[in-house]
């Protein structure tokens, strides 16, 4: 039992999950036990102090809570555990094991949050991750120290595409966060990295839909903090993935409505860009460590690019990849740090291969039309239609892996078997290298 010198009594309401208890010398962010009149224990977290009046996320919610329980302060925030032995561990939004493997309570643990990098501890991103999909690696490379999300809406296969970049990419460790999925998401991230073999260098932090909302919050601190220190104290290149975002934010809004605060933009609190940058600003290359590159997956309700959470990411970020009818589209893809990479630690004929397919496959796009309107078509344009179709087949296919490399040479044999060499347009050094016109 805990001693009554120790407990808070002076509950001054209950409203949903939220309980109200006066007290003092208490931090935000903290965690308190709940113990109620029937003796049943519950984990909260404050999230509001106006003086001596604290308010606190009951993790179990407040169904059955009485004013006459009693609150006790742990003195610190949110903390999860850290050391090598929690790789290929599966944890729950509190920081829980979820896979009855071995015992953690021995190992060591960090606090949650806190400030972002030292600015002059950053470097500027040089180093590409290999994902192996072309359409990433070829059109919007994912570099090192990025944050970038996937746009889609619901429906689409956007936790398949996340958790095959996991698989393939060239990472070192792989953080996961879970951010209130069903149990068929979680049971498929969990299966396709064990039976991938990638597991044991992962590291999963899962909320699911049937868990409190609270611990929705704090799944994305606990991944970035384990990435950060994988970074830092290890030297290891993380690639963080999280999925879904909005969840995340919807969250923050129901959060927001029980603490009857003034919403902003269709409900949503007006610091959901604060909220958002706090979490993907721990991306970051370190200098002389390691790098936490961060994957999202943002849900577009509506798939309006400017509802509140899509629209907050966008100014946060550094691009975004645009999945929609199964495939990346490389008109509403872009990654701002690609050209950081591209030629530089890339084969000299990524720039010119990259624009030149772009190119030939909007011109494909507007052939298609031309032909749909029953237009005459130009040779040129049956050239394009050609090429519009081998581009989807090789390239558009989120199942599809291949090298960079390898797309390259795909690239140029694409090229090859729709046009002439004059007709690319291209560097006449590079057309020469690599141009072999094998007609098919």
């Amino acid at each position: 039992m805990i001693p009554d010198l120790m407990r808070h009594t002076q509950v001054l309401g209950i409203l949903g999950d939220i309980l109200k208890v006066r007290a003092s010398g208490v931090g935000f962010g903290d965690l308190a036990i709940v113990e109620n009149w029937d003796a049943r224990r519950s984990l909260a977290q404050v999230i509001e102090l106006k003086r001596d009046v604290v308010s606190l996320q009951v993790f179990s919610g407040g169904k059955g809570l009485s004013t006459q329980a009693r609150v006790q302060f742990l003195g610190h925030s949110t903390q999860v555990t850290f050391s090598r032995n929690i790789l290929g561990r599966v944890f729950g939004g509190s920081g829980v094991p979820l896979d009855g493997g071995p015992d953690l309570s021995n190992e060591p643990s960090i606090a949650i949050g806190g400030p972002s990098v030292n600015p002059t501890m950053r470097i500027v991103p040089q180093k590409m991750i290999h994902t192996r999909v072309p359409m990433i690696d070829l059109f919007n490379c994912l570099v090192e120290s990025q944050k970038i999300p996937i746009f889609s809406v619901a429906g689409e296969p956007y936790n398949q595409l996340l958790a095959r970049i996991g698989i393939q990419a060239d990472a070192e460790i792989i953080i996961f966060g879970g951010l209130g999925l069903i149990y068929d998401d979680y049971h498929f991230f969990r299966s396709t990295f064990e039976s991938e073999g990638i597991l044991g260098r992962t590291v999963m932090f899962v909320n699911q839909a049937s868990d409190p909302i609270v611990e929705r919050l704090l799944v994305p601190d606990m991944a970035l903090k384990v990435a950060e220190r994988f970074a830092v104290e290890e030297g290891k290149r993380v690639l963080v993935l999280l999925t879904d975002m909005t969840a995340y934010a919807d969250a923050l809004k129901e959060i927001g409505i029980a603490m009857e605060r003034v919403p902003s933009n269709r409900g949503y609190m007006g610091d959901l860009y604060t909220q958002l940058a706090q979490r993907y600003e721990r991306a970051c290359d370190y200098k002389g460590a390691g790098s936490v590159t961060i994957l999202t997956v943002t849900t577009m309700p509506g798939d309006d690019v400017t509802h509140p959470v899509p629209d907050n990411t966008g100014y946060i970020t550094e691009g975004q990849y645009y999945l929609h009818d199964g495939i990346i589209d490389p008109f509403g893809s872009l990654s701002r740090l690609k050209q950081q990479v591209i030629g530089k630690v890339t084969r000299e004929d990524h720039s010119q291969i990259m624009n030149t397919m772009i190119r030939f496959y909007a011109g494909a796009k507007d052939a298609e039309k031309k032909q749909a309107m029953a237009f005459d078509l130009s040779p040129f344009d049956e050239k394009l239609l050609k090429f519009g179709k081998l581009f989807t087949q090789r390239f558009m296919d989120i199942r599809i892996s291949m090298p960079l490399n390898a797309a390259l040479d795909l690239s140029w044999q694409t090229l090859a078997e729709c046009f002439e060499p004059e007709e690319l347009l291209m560097k006449q050094s590079l057309v020469d290298k690599y141009f072999r016109q094998e007609k098919v």
